[in-house]
């Protein structure tokens, strides 16, 4: 953690917060895209995409999970994906997983989560949907049908919700999935034929 806090206090001596990049950002956030993602710390949006402050506007939690629309209770997701779309104006989604997915391993391997209550319910909203997946993925550590199949299945979820489905039918907003490799850095794109390809810029 000391390493973490010194680096935090010596921020504004190691960026030039007198730029005219930095001073623009106090006149308001306009990203380009929702990036939806795993609260794992080893997937960085921003070093992922390069992304400059205001230009990625980020959701994360376990297993880039998107609730169902109009589930019981306050949805952080919710909110998040209705203000990027309602007041920011963005016009793409990414969701995004990853390999060596905790979340999608708990899963693939049926865990006992009793003593994790809000995990449990929480990968519960997943689970139905990837069944046929997790019946027949690969013993591959890295899970990539898994984590791959449940990209498909939050860009379905995301589907459901009216905001989104009415920018998607006025052609206003794009979706896309994305799996990402944290030991190689590859990022695998979800292509209109169902599969994940890699393109290498």
């Amino acid at each position: 953690m000391k390493a973490l806090l010194d680096r935090a206090r010596s921020f504004k001596r190691r960026v030039d917060f007198e730029s005219g990049e930095y001073r623009k950002l106090a006149e308001g956030q306009y990203p380009e895209a929702l990036f939806i993602t795993c609260s794992d710390s080893r997937v960085i949006p921003a070093l992922i995409t390069g992304a400059r402050p205001g230009e990625i506007f980020e959701l994360r939690n376990a297993g880039n999970i998107v609730p169902p629309y109009g589930s019981p209770g306050v949805s952080g997701e919710a909110a998040t994906i209705e203000y990027a779309l309602e007041v920011l104006g963005v016009q793409d989604i990414v969701v995004c997983g990853h390999s060596h997915c905790g979340a999608m391993g708990a899963l693939k391997a049926g865990d006992d989560l009793s003593a994790l209550p809000g995990v449990d319910a929480w990968l519960r909203l997943a689970r139905p949907e990837l069944a046929p997946v997790l019946d027949n993925a690969s013993d591959d550590p890295s899970l990539p049908d898994v984590a791959q199949g449940n990209v498909v299945n939050q860009l379905a979820v995301l589907r459901t919700y009216p905001v989104v489905r009415q920018r998607l039918d006025g052609g206003r907003l794009r979706l896309h999935g994305w799996y990402y490799e944290v030991d190689t850095g590859q990022v695998h794109e979800l292509e209109g034929d169902g599969l994940f390809r890699v393109h290498t810029g």
